[in-house]
This record gives structure tokens, C-alpha cells and sequence, in this order.
């Protein structure tokens, strides 16, 4: 995988003011508010600022959190972690291992019948489309 290295200015330039604070920033958006908190439709979620498969919809489950929630990603390849020692708590974040946007959290108290964690994900980070060859 090819990584996308692109300055400040210009992700800036190429994103929403709402999604550049969430994805280039580290920043949240407020709880059910995003696009996809509560959507069903079937597809993949890709990265909304370089289009990186991220997570499938039949791992997305409502955790009553008001975010977008997956207790797994795709595959390995498009996510990576690193410990948040932001805002004086310790979590984990997740972000698109192609072009290091940042995507939310995951926490260990997803579906414990899956993996048992839960991969919250802001809707701004996200892009769902149809699965290819559909």
C-alpha cells in the first residue's frame, strides 16, 4: 500500500471544515449526529479522505454510543492503533493506515459472541459505498 503524504495546507484545502477538524485534527463529532450513526445499508466503509476499504457493514452493530460502531475492520491492512493520551484519559485510537486520518476509537466492550471490541468511528472519516462488483 502506496502511503499518502500530503501537507496541512493542502489537506485543508481538500476537505470540509468539520471533516478536516475531525480527520486531520483529532478532533469528534457530536454524538448521533454523523451521517452514518444509524444506517443499514449494506457496503463498505472507506476512508473519506483517501478512499481506503475500512470496514465492512456486517460488522457494524449499534452500541447506543451515537457513532458509527464495527467490532472489526476489513483486514488488517487499512487501520492501525496507537495509545490517545489526550483529554487526561488513555484510549486507543484508530486511523486509516494509508493516509493517517483519524477515525475514533476502539474500546473492549463490542460483542463479546465477536471479537469484543467496538470500533467507534466518526461519520466524517467515513465514506460507505457499494461493495465492488455490485
Amino acid at each position: 500500500m502506496e502511503k499518502i503524504v500530503k501537507t496541512e495546507e493542502a489537506w485543508q484545502a481538500e476537505l470540509a471544515p468539520d471533516q478536516y477538524q475531525v480527520c486531520r485534527r483529532q478532533g469528534t463529532e457530536p454524538a448521533f449526529t454523523g451521517q452514518y450513526w444509524d444506517t443499514k445499508e449494506d457496503g463498505v466503509y472507506r476512508c473519506s479522505c483517501c478512499g481506503e476499504p475500512l470496514f465492512d457493514s456486517a460488522t457494524k452493530f449499534d452500541s447506543g454510543s451515537g457513532w458509527p460502531s464495527f467490532w472489526q475492520p476489513l483486514n488488517d491492512e487499512g487501520v492501525e492503533t496507537q495509545t490517545d493520551q489526550a483529554h487526561g484519559m488513555v484510549r486507543t485510537e484508530v486511523h486509516c493506515r494509508r493516509c493517517d486520518a483519524h477515525l475514533g476509537h476502539v474500546f473492549p466492550d463490542g460483542p463479546k459472541e465477536e471479537t469484543g471490541l467496538r470500533y467507534c468511528i466518526n461519520s466524517l472519516s467515513l465514506d460507505l459505498k457499494a461493495r465492488d462488483g455490485e
